[in-house]
């Protein structure tokens, strides 16, 4: 099929996909073949080898333990390499790996050249070594990326899979929590300012005007008035951000409602700051605070008429996510509201998604292993006896946020490596170029979630003035059909 069949677009308030940008990759999977390969690899293996081969189904069972994890690597990596992408209607410009990367390392040099595409996750962990560069603007060069680089899983994928990642899913404790949290938001206000801008706000910003390029400010002023209205309120409300990070919501809230507001962060740097910000905006200290503490310790005694938590939930790990929710169901009024807003992949990823996500894992938000399907997240928050009022995918608006993050990080380069080196920046221009890329095409997204307890004395019709997404505004008066 032709390229032509595939639309670009050109919107002011994002970064657009060249049509290479817009190809698909592999997402060749099925359970049932590895089920099937799973059961029978041992069978074959009994069948043959003579030590075993005499034996009954306990000796069966034993090799279906053996050989379980084994086949399940090979499957994976054999369908990620060879499998084919989910389709072609994007025809690659085939070019030399040479004209898009430059390959420092003699020995990577070997073995990748011409026409030889080399994998993400190696290419990455290379480029953060200074071992390889890029040949112009990394967002624009990754932009090409299906035309140089393969998403297989290595090696070094599994080894982090079973060593750190799987751990993490299982242990997320306190003192792991508070070690990754102040590891990654304690590293330097500075660091952040220097892509955040000053609302130093780390999560999604919403775009209300796709024709226009909205600045970073706006996007995120877009977003604090959203929540607020979301919530809906009022000057006799007690709201508790979970999660708050700088205390901007927080502030925001106190200072333009007049409500008593209550942020909680693990980062010292991010509490000192966020209270510092409350003071400077006029607000009383025993109107608003941050208070540095895990969200465990909360005390359990204060009931709130509202709660948010923007992007933090992803952080309390698939382990603890219900016993979160549940804590969070107590916390609230019977007659209040719930914001949640949480980044997750789509359930029809493609390996290059995985390969991203692991990345992240790794080097941006260790422990941050929640980030799953919205499917997955309303069942959770309805079994924790919450009903869901509106949804919200933000991912395009993500893409729009972490672009303009990318253009503040690029014109901050020298400021970066003189604070921090190198190796840093390298890690957050890689970040923030990718995530511009993987919110826009969909492999990951964010949704904005609001909720109240599913109770029969709930007064749902109040809600109704501030349900957003059905106040719909046409373009034109419609014609009544008669």
């Amino acid at each position: 099929m032709s390229s032509s069949s595939v639309r670009v677009t050109n919107y002011p308030a994002i970064k657009n996909a060249p049509l290479v940008g817009l190809a698909e990759g592999s997402s060749a999977f099925n359970n049932i073949h590895l089920a099937a390969l799973v059961i029978t690899v041992p069978y074959i293996l009994k069948s043959f080898i003579p030590i075993v081969k005499y034996g009954g189904f306990k000796t069966y069972l034993l090799l279906l333990v053996l050989t379980g994890v084994p086949t399940t690597v090979a499957y994976w990596t054999a369908i990620s390499t060879f499998g084919p992408r989910k389709n072609e209607k994007v025809q690659l410009p085939g070019k030399d790996i040479e004209e898009y990367i430059t390959i420092k390392d003699v020995e990577l040099k070997k073995r990748y050249s011409g026409k030889e595409k080399i994998n993400m996750q190696v290419f990455h962990d290379a480029y953060f070594e200074g071992k390889i560069d890029f040949n112009g603007d990394v967002l624009d060069i990754l932009e090409q990326r299906h035309d140089w680089a393969k998403f297989n899983f290595t090696p070094e994928f599994f080894k982090y899979v079973f060593t750190v990642l799987i751990p993490d899913v299982i242990s997320h404790s306190r003192a792991q929590d508070e070690d990754q949290v102040r590891d990654h938001y304690d590293r330097g206000d500075d660091f952040y300012s220097w892509f955040l801008g000053p609302r130093m706000i780390y999560t999604s910003g919403i775009v209300l005007n796709p024709d226009i390029e909205e600045s970073l400010e706006t996007l995120q002023d877009n977003k604090l008035a959203v929540v607020c209205s979301k919530l809906g309120l009022k000057s006799t409300d007690r709201l508790l951000d979970i999660g708050c990070g700088w205390g901007t919501l927080v502030a925001y809230a106190a200072k333009n409602y007049g409500c008593d507001a209550t942020g909680v962060t693990l980062a010292k740097k991010q509490t000192q700051f966020g209270n510092d910000r409350i003071a400077k905006n006029g607000v009383p200290a025993d109107r608003a605070r941050i208070l540095c503490c895990d969200y465990r310790e909360i005390p359990a005694g204060t009931k709130y008429t509202k709660i948010v938590s923007l992007e933090m939930a992803e952080h309390v790990g698939i382990r603890r996510y219900s016993t979160f929710l549940s804590q969070i169901y107590d916390l609230l009024e019977d007659d209040g509201t719930f914001v949640l807003q949480v980044a997750g992949f789509h359930p029809h990823w493609q390996f290059e998604d995985l390969i991203w996500g692991l990345f992240m894992n790794k080097y941006v938000f260790p422990g941050a292993d929640a980030s799953c399907a919205l499917g997955w997240v309303i069942n959770k928050l309805e079994a924790a006896g919450f009903e869901i009022k509106n949804v919200d995918t933000l991912g395009v608006h993500y893409s729009a946020t972490i672009y303009r993050w990318y253009k503040n990080w690029v014109s901050n380069k020298d400021k970066v490596i003189v604070a921090y080196g190198e190796r840093w920046y390298r890690v957050w221009v890689f970040f923030l170029a990718y995530s511009t890329i993987i919110s826009r095409h969909g492999g990951c997204s964010v949704f904005q979630i609001t909720m109240h307890k599913n109770l029969n004395a709930f007064h749902r019709i109040e809600g109704v003035p501030n349900h957003a997404s059905i106040h719909v505004k046409l373009d034109k008066e419609p014609s009544l059909i008669e």
